[in-house]
């Protein structure tokens, strides 16, 4: 299976070949902020079974731990799709929206949850949660 996900405009696009290695929802301030959102929700591939197209732009942050992120998002739109951890060089996460897919699979894991908003509720079973 190949799962398509895009920024707004269609200008930046990721193609990922086969299922997730994780889908996690983070509640951390920082993904709050990136997504625009209460919670960010992102799928990991493996960078060899992906193919990255159009023009893509980053900027790097550090969590609340210290790890670093390089965010990548589109530079007509401004739309975040993707980002990499250089703690982990094997892998892309991609933001779950980018992929506009209501049928996406839901989350193994759901991380920060001491930073959910109250009215948050991730549902499923065999979900694994972190404060």
């Amino acid at each position: 299976m190949t799962r398509r996900a895009t920024c707004q405009c269609g200008q930046l696009a990721i193609e990922c070949e086969g299922d997730p290695v994780r889908i996690s929802v983070c509640h951390c301030l920082d993904c709050q902020r990136r997504s625009g959102s209460s919670f960010a929700a992102q799928a990991r591939f493996l960078i060899e079974r992906v193919t990255i197209t159009g023009e893509a732009r980053h900027w790097t942050r550090f969590g609340d731990e210290g790890g670093q992120g390089d965010m990548y998002f589109c530079p007509t739109c401004g739309s975040n799709v993707f980002y990499k951890l250089p703690a982990q060089p094997d892998l892309v996460a991609v933001a779950v929206g980018a992929f506009a897919d209501p049928t996406f699979p839901q989350p193994d894991y759901s991380v920060y949850e001491g930073r959910k908003h109250a009215w948050v509720e991730i549902v499923g079973e065999g979900i694994d949660r972190y404060d």
